[in-house]
């Protein structure tokens, strides 16, 4: 059985990060083309977080996705929490903007 995209990167961030939430939303429908599983936004809350920078933050996300970036995802979005933060954040994940490529 092939795992579609999601369930791929799922399985990447669970396996290089200790992920006390994690959110993933396929935001491919919002984005001109043919490609379906190509734009994702994710929302990960971990402990490994604590005391890093953001830049810090997100490069350990892509070294867990590295394998899917380019090709097929295009288009990653992240937001990247420490439990304190998520809980001041009341848990609320921003909302993405508008595609403002391609034909649209």
């Amino acid at each position: 059985m092939t795992q579609t995209i999601a369930t791929q990167i799922e399985a990447m961030l669970r396996d290089s990060l200790n992920v006390n939430q994690l959110y993933i939303e396929n935001e491919s429908h919002m984005h001109s083309g043919p490609a379906t599983d190509s734009h994702f936004k994710v929302a990960i809350v971990s402990d490994d977080f604590t005391g890093k920078r953001v830049v810090a933050r997100h490069q350990a996300v892509y070294k867990a996705v590295d394998s899917l970036m380019n090709n097929p995802i295009h288009a990653f979005s992240m937001h990247l929490y420490t439990q304190q933060e998520w809980t001041d954040k009341n848990g609320e994940i921003p909302l993405s903007p508008n595609c403002m490529g391609g034909s649209k």
